[in-house]
């Protein structure tokens, strides 16, 4: 079990409607935030994966982020990666909600 904390641009992140982060939006967003970095993924990923690291002091915090199907998720953040999210919300006009549809502030 775990507990899974989104970025969205939907009224709600269970939403089946609403405005999606596409991927090129991701992608910018992630090359213009020094505190994260792209990790290639495996050919034949599911709906278009990528998966983004944190860095700390320059190393790798094993921290995923998910973007799949128009949001950005992340299991069992730490505070660092809910800060992390928060500023990439910010940066791509969306916010970020957890699963209990619970909202955290920029």
């Amino acid at each position: 079990m775990g507990y899974d904390l989104y970025i969205t641009r939907r009224e709600n992140l269970w939403d089946e409607e609403g405005e999606d982060i596409d991927a090129a939006e991701w992608e910018a967003a992630v090359a213009a935030d020094s505190g994260i970095v792209a990790v290639p993924l495996p050919e034949g990923c599911p709906e278009r994966v990528a998966e983004l690291v944190p860095l700390r002091n320059g190393e790798s915090s094993g921290e995923p982020l998910w973007w799949r199907a128009g949001q950005i998720k992340a299991k069992n953040p730490t505070d660092a990666m809910v800060s992390t999210m928060c500023r990439l919300a910010k940066a791509l006009n969306a916010r970020v909600q957890g699963e209990d549809g619970e909202h955290y502030d920029m």
